[in-house]
């Protein structure tokens, strides 16, 4: 029978040792520490308050323990529990009467923390959890509709009905009250010529502890063809129905219209406006007559000077 020499003896147990931890995973890795950052998970706000935006939102924790189980808590979702109601009241089982708005430190909690028990928490940062509660309050606001852009050339939009007119929103009392307006977001009215509907989203951070009781509003605009004035000058008076010479004095007139953009800027307009007197069974002799004007058919004339032509008819 061979053996093997004394000297070697002690290398080939600690061999064997070797591979027999490799295969029955008898040896455990080196423990390692990591930090995580755990978002808070705010629930059971008491009756009648609301939690503001100030309060801490995450804590970082100190960890050590096996690399694997270290590999598998990255890969879930961890958050701290915060009862807010049973932290805040120190009889949780009666009414919150003693609960009043204002700042609480809530202090940390290891236990609470959602992971293997095989993994030591080393430390907690911070130690204590801020939190602000307000009292919670509602007020109804009227709704207002932004616009952005403008309409083609010759419109104009007027202001925008919404439905519902008015939106209850429920919130911080602080933040309820520093309201003075409430918006849509903007409305992009660049170019448009008819009247159309629109859903519109409140132009509210999303942040701010606020609750409406329509999220999303219904935009009724109304485009018109925009009214503009003109002045058209030097219209010459044309003499009608006369038998004899006539000669009017002065012989043009200054007339205003007003009417849509396209009809009162075109070109068209200024032939088709003309000024008349009717002399029909006038003798010859000195009169004062009033001018006819004729103005297309969806303009009006706001004005015109002078009012009275003098006549003479040889």
């Amino acid at each position: 029978m061979y053996k093997l020499p004394r000297s070697l003896s002690p290398i080939f147990a600690f061999l064997l040792l070797g591979i027999w931890c490799v295969l029955v995973n008898g040896c455990s890795p080196v423990p390692v520490e990591e930090r995580l950052l755990l978002p808070v998970n705010f629930s059971s706000v008491p009756n009648g308050f609301v939690l503001t935006s100030f309060y801490t939102g995450n804590i970082e924790i100190k960890i050590k323990g096996d690399p694997r189980l270290i590999q598998q808590i990255n890969q879930e979702n961890i958050e701290y529990p915060v009862d807010l109601y049973t932290d805040i009241e120190l009889d949780p089982a009666g009414a919150s009467d003693s609960i009043e708005p204002g700042v609480y430190l809530i202090p940390l909690i290891k236990k609470r923390i959602p992971i293997n028990p095989a993994i030591e928490i080393l430390d907690l940062n911070p130690t204590y959890l801020s939190v602000k509660l307000e009292n919670r309050v509602s007020k109804k606001f009227n709704v207002m509709v932004p616009y952005t852009g403008k309409p083609a050339t010759g419109y104009i939009a007027i202001e925008a009905k919404t439905t519902p007119t008015t939106v209850l929103l429920t919130g911080a009392e602080s933040v309820i009250h520093a309201i003075k307006t409430l918006k849509t977001k903007p409305l992009d009215l660049n170019g448009v010529t008819e009247s159309f509907k629109k859903e519109l989203p409140l132009d509210i951070e999303r942040s701010l502890p606020i609750t409406p009781s329509d999220p999303v509003i219904t935009a009724s605009i109304q485009i018109k063809r925009k009214l503009v004035a003109r002045k058209l000058e030097h219209i010459p008076i044309n003499a009608l129905n006369c038998k004899g010479k006539p000669t009017i004095t002065p012989n043009v007139i200054t007339v205003e219209i007003k009417g849509p953009y396209d009809d009162v800027t075109g070109k068209l307009v200024e032939e088709k406006v003309y000024s008349y007197i009717d002399l029909s069974g006038l003798k010859p002799g000195v009169y004062a007559r009033n001018a006819c004007i004729n103005i297309p058919v969806g303009l009006i004339m706001t004005d015109a000077n002078p009012e009275v032509f003098t006549v003479k008819i040889e």
